[in-house]
């Protein structure tokens, strides 16, 4: 079967799409999937040249997110039968854990993503868990199903079960045009929140106010901290959505007002960030982390999918050969949405 992978440690040159074996329902909890779509994240890029701790047998699967039809089951797999149509969760935990029995899958010690710890989902065939699977609401286009899990969980859990954005709180959201910061404006609009949102793209901030967003900011142009605290008569945000780290923590906590809560998934300009522990503590800030989202979390967006409101927003779905090409567009910048590769 075709999958598009990784040779070699090394960048964009070592993707290829080739030929490998094909996966099968190897357990009784298995689900084999025929993929129709696949969808690019941000963290496919770091996979590129290697991820601290993690080893690769080469040729790796790319990918986390993917969308298709059952092709088979294992014996104990009851909730999806073949010729379903079905979304993958992307995060695989053990199951068995003390954090997994407490409902906390993603705090698990053995938790993984598919294309980044383990093979992905860029391949016309592959196997997963049958409880990472979910159906796909019936008037859902596969290029939205093959994107909407990673994104929307994250965002779910960000917004709701850590920085618990209420209705109307006001929410920076930084970089709007990235998958997760478009799924966080979808859902704060959900929560009858007002959003703000910032980019570095005028066309972007005028895209995003056709999606919802009451006010947007050119972070470039214009000086973040200072218009949200206008914006919010000097108040400050509630909550800040904050997943750029370096290049903008300084003015995440700038922006928060007395008792907010900045909350981030990732670091995208840079891990390594400083923070004044006088203003932390005076100013009683709370700043959390977040990753993925656990079972019951899924299971809560998967119910939301028949609800397009939640439906992200597709850049652009090329064909699998040109999955080099897709990386190389999300590396620039220049998608507003999320990148599908065409499998099926």
């Amino acid at each position: 079967m075709k999958a598009l992978t990784l040779t070699s440690l090394g960048g964009f040159d070592a993707l290829a799409v080739v030929d490998i074996p094909e996966p099968t329902v190897h357990t009784p909890d298995d689900v084999l999937i025929r993929i129709h779509t696949a969808a690019l994240n941000h963290l496919d890029l770091f996979v590129l040249d290697g991820l601290p701790g993690v080893e690769y047998t080469f040729p790796h699967v790319m990918l986390a997110d993917g969308a298709g039809v059952v092709e088979a089951v294992g014996e104990r797999v009851r909730h999806v039968a073949p010729g379903d149509r079905v979304m993958v969760n992307p995060g695989v935990s053990c199951y068995r854990c003390d954090m997994c029995l407490a409902g906390e899958q993603s705090m698990c010690r053995h938790y993984g993503l598919l294309g980044e710890h383990r093979s992905g989902t860029a391949a016309e065939l592959i196997a997963v868990p049958g409880v990472n699977v979910v159906h796909v609401p019936e008037a859902m286009p596969w290029p939205e199903a093959a994107a909407y899990s990673l994104v929307t969980l994250t965002a779910w859990r960000m917004l709701t079960t850590r920085a618990r954005l209420g209705l109307g709180e006001t929410v920076l959201i930084w970089g709007i045009g990235g998958g997760v910061a478009l799924a966080a404006l979808a859902i704060a609009k959900r929560l009858g929140a007002m959003a703000i949102v910032t980019s570095s793209s005028d066309a972007k901030l005028e895209r995003a106010r056709a999606l919802g967003a009451d006010y947007t900011l050119n972070h470039v142009t214009q000086d973040v901290a200072r218009e949200v605290r206008s914006l919010t008569d000097r108040r400050g945000a509630d909550v800040v959505v904050d997943n750029v780290g370096e290049a903008t923590w300084g003015n995440s906590l700038r922006t928060l007002s007395p008792g907010g809560r900045l909350v981030t998934c990732g670091g995208t300009s840079g891990p390594m960030v400083t923070t004044d522990v006088r203003r932390l503590f005076w100013y009683q800030w709370n700043i959390m982390g977040s990753t993925m989202g656990n079972y019951a979390e899924y299971q809560e967006i998967a119910r939301l999918a028949g609800d397009r409101a939640l439906w992200p927003v597709i850049d652009r779905v090329v064909p699998l050969e040109e999955g080099a090409d897709a990386f190389r567009r999300m590396a620039g910048g220049d998608q507003f949405g999320k990148l599908v590769l065409q499998i099926a």
